[in-house]
């Protein structure tokens, strides 16, 4: 190893270790999927079952369990908490940075800790690595499995090809049919931009494919013999319904991935739409004879926008569907920059000011990122005068930075410096209140202190959030009211406090004692006496 490739190695470990994991567990887990997913783990470990999910008990069948089997690894080696739900997303994400670093190390010799430092940096990365859920799985292996199938495409070395059907196998264990399919589009779309369509039956190699069977179908057939409504609850309704009808309630407008993607690519959107444009414009020019290099910015145009137009198309949109995406994005910026430092290129001075405007503007909200979670609104007055000004100055010295004589050596310095003190300002002034606003960690903790035996707990007027959060925390099956599931023994009641009324229906006749009310959510939390009782 030379002394290059250990600085190469110490600045991505330090960067991964920062952005991924520092800070991990500073706040509990928000939402309905992180607690829900990290619960499912939970109940398959203490089971000692590796192939039917649970949740309360009951078969969850929703998703494939690659997420739910690393957490069981990870529960195993450091105990069950929050930190270590999202420990597996962490550790993909790693995963990825290091492909990525050693793609580019390998193929593209020149940029490799560009490459590797702008998919790190890239806003859908850090959020999804610090998630406890299947997006991060299905990214990293998909990632990885295309960067070995272009490798074997430019070697013909039967080694990566066999690693992209073992990676797009695990895809097929993270989150389901999207990851094959996903791939086979993406190559043949590729291939009929350069007109090989040829690639297309070159990939489909029978080792590979056998390969890929052995890893993906032995889980799919294990379940559905165990639970014969699997096909029914993953295949038909989880995956078809969930593409083609709005049966999740998750409808967005058809553009919506338009906004997302870019969101996700901060702070390198301008950069990468640039690489976008000036890669298709090329094409378009000499797409009677493209050379390999154009190809493999091609691919990544491919890569980056199969993603995106397939789930554009879908019923349900959430953002995470198109985190497959965000590495392509990182990919074809990098291999942009290569030729851009080749060539010694000038920054164009309006492409300098908008990476600056983009680069520096998060600085504002990760700055207040307290007040926003609290008031869900941006402050008045000097606060916001404050961060407003600091970020125009960082934005000046960036947009100077670039059109000076260093321009774009000096990018990946001036572009991950924001991103730093924009983490740094989120886990540093923000936890706190995300963890007492968004998180049911906190109430959990409250609950705890007024509970001496771990009576059992319900909820009223609640959230999914709040229910699926008390699950995790409390480790129990939580009742609820609304569906005529009252507990009959004692038990713990947390609730809205506009449903007072429908708690005294409910327990009309038992005693109710009420215990407290937690600010931060606005919810009430009562103790409710067993059926029978005064």
């Amino acid at each position: 190893m030379t002394n290059r490739t250990r600085i190469d190695v110490l600045l991505l470990a330090g960067f991964c270790t920062f952005l991924f994991f520092y800070g991990i567990g500073q706040f509990g887990l928000i939402g309905a999927d992180e607690p829900r997913y990290a619960q499912v783990a939970r109940e398959m470990l203490d089971r000692g079952d590796w192939v039917t999910p649970t949740l309360g008990g009951q078969p969850w069948l929703e998703k494939p369990p690659l997420y739910y089997w690393q957490a069981m690894l990870v529960y195993k080696a450091l105990g069950v908490h929050d930190a270590a739900a999202r420990i597996p997303s962490a550790v993909d994400a790693t995963l990825l940075i290091i492909a990525v670093y050693l793609f580019f190390l390998r193929f593209r010799r020149g940029v490799q800790v560009d490459a590797a430092l702008i998919a790190a940096s890239s806003a859908g990365v850090i959020g999804y690595a610090r998630a406890a859920s299947m997006d991060m799985p299905l990214a990293a292996t998909f990632a990885i499995g295309m960067l070995a199938w272009w490798a074997w495409r430019e070697t013909d070395r039967k080694i990566y090809l066999t690693t992209f059907y073992g990676c797009i196998s695990l895809g097929m264990l993270a989150k389901g049919p999207v990851s094959p399919f996903l791939a086979a589009i993406t190559i043949a779309v590729f291939a009929g931009m350069v007109r090989e369509w040829r690639l297309i039956l070159r990939t489909v190699w029978f080792p590979g494919i056998l390969l890929f069977c052995v890893i993906a179908l032995p889980w799919y057939l294990a379940v559905q013999i165990r639970n014969p409504q699997f096909f029914r609850d993953f295949i038909l309704e989880h995956n078809l319904a969930r593409f083609s009808t709005n049966l999740y309630h998750h409808p967005e407008p058809f553009w919506y991935y338009v906004p997302v993607i870019g969101l996700a690519m901060i702070p390198w959107t301008a950069f990468v739409v640039a690489a976008f444009v000036e890669s298709a414009r090329t094409w378009w020019s000499e797409r009677a004879q493209i050379d390999t290099e154009l190809q493999f910015r091609i691919f990544a145009c491919c890569w980056l926008i199969v993603p995106v137009a397939f789930f554009s198309i879908s019923q349900s949109k959430l953002p995470g569907y198109i985190l497959p995406a965000v590495p392509a994005g990182a990919v074809l910026l990098a291999d942009y920059l290569r030729h851009q430092f080749e060539e010694q290129a000038n920054v164009s001075k309006w492409l300098a000011i908008l990476h600056a405007l983009i680069t520096a503007a998060p600085i504002v909200p990760a700055t207040l990122i307290g007040y926003v979670v609290s008031e869900n609104r941006l402050p008045a007055g000097r606060p916001m005068l404050i961060a407003i000004g600091a970020t125009f100055v960082l934005c000046v010295a960036i947009a100077l930075t670039l059109v000076s004589r260093m321009h774009l050596r000096m990018l990946r310095f001036v572009t991950l410096i924001p991103v730093v003190l924009a983490v740094a300002a989120v886990l540093k002034l923000g936890t706190y209140v995300i963890d007492q606003k968004l998180s049911e960690r906190p109430l959990a903790n409250e609950l705890a202190s007024v509970d001496t035996h771990k009576l059992p707990v319900a909820v009223c007027g609640v959230s999914r959030e709040v229910e699926y959060g008390l699950a995790f925390y409390r480790d129990q099956v939580i009742s609820r009211y609304e569906s005529g599931s009252v507990p009959p023994g004692e038990h713990l009641l947390v609730a809205l406090p506009a449903w007072k009324d429908n708690v005294t229906q409910k327990v009309a006749g038992r005693r109710v004692s009420f215990l407290g009310h937690y600010k931060p959510q606005g919810l009430d939390y009562y103790w409710v006496a067993a059926s029978g009782t005064k």
